[in-house]
C-alpha cells in the first residue's frame, strides 16, 4: 500500500527521535532511548490525511459505527478517519473520551454522537503499557458501547499488547516500533 509506506516514512522523518541513552520520559514515567511524537503527523494536513486514509483502510473491514479514544492523542486520528470515511460514502463517526468526566453541564466523559450498543474502535497514537487505551475502553463499555478493538498507529512493543489483550480486547497496530527503528 503506497499510503502505508508514505506514512511510515513520515513517522521516521518527523516523529521518531532516537538518542544513545534513555533520555525521553514517557507518560508511564519510564525513560526510553526513543520517543514517537505523532502530533508531528496528526497536526499536519498531509500527515493527517495519509494517517486518516491508512487507519480507515484498516478499520473499514470491522465496520465500526464510530472511532475515538482518550484525548488528545486519539482526537486528530478520529477526525481524520471520519473525513476520509465520509468521502468514501461509509461514514465512521468520531468521538472523544475525556480523561475524567466533565465537571459541569451534562457531565459526560464521552463526547460524540453515540448511542449505547454501537460498535466502536478505540484509537491510540502510541501504545506503550496500554493504560490510556484501557481507560478509553473502560469508559466506552460503561457507556454501553461494543468495543471491537484498540487500533494504534504504533505499538512500542513494551507490554501494551499483552495488557490490552488480557482484558479481552484485540490490539491492531499499523506499525511496530521495531519496523521504524
Amino acid at each position: 500500500m503506497l499510503e502505508r509506506e508514505k506514512l511510515k516514512e513520515l513517522i521516521k522523518k518527523r516523529s521518531l527521535k532516537v538518542a544513545d541513552e534513555p533520555v525521553f520520559k514517557l507518560s508511564s514515567g519510564k525513560l526510553s532511548r526513543y520517543y514517537i511524537d505523532l502530533k508531528r503527523i496528526t497536526f499536519d494536513p498531509e500527515g493527517a490525511y495519509i494517517l486518516g486514509k491508512v487507519m480507515y483502510e484498516t478499520l473499514k473491514e470491522f465496520n465500526p459505527d464510530a472511532c475515538g479514544g482518550l484525548t488528545l492523542g486519539a482526537d486528530p486520528i478520529a477526525y481524520a478517519v471520519s473525513f476520509v470515511s465520509f468521502m468514501d460514502s461509509n461514514p465512521i463517526k468520531p468521538f472523544v473520551v475525556r480523561k475524567e468526566p466533565k465537571g459541569h453541564g451534562m457531565k459526560r466523559q464521552i463526547e460524540g454522537l453515540l448511542n449505547p450498543g454501537e460498535r466502536v474502535a478505540v484509537l491510540e497514537d502510541v501504545v506503550t503499557t496500554g493504560s490510556s487505551a484501557l481507560k478509553a475502553v473502560k469508559a466506552c463499555k460503561e457507556f454501553g458501547l461494543e468495543v471491537i478493538g484498540v487500533f494504534a498507529v504504533v505499538d512500542r512493543e513494551e507490554g501494551g499488547r499483552e495488557n490490552i489483550e488480557k482484558e479481552g480486547v484485540p490490539l491492531y497496530a499499523l506499525f511496530k516500533v521495531s519496523e521504524l527503528l
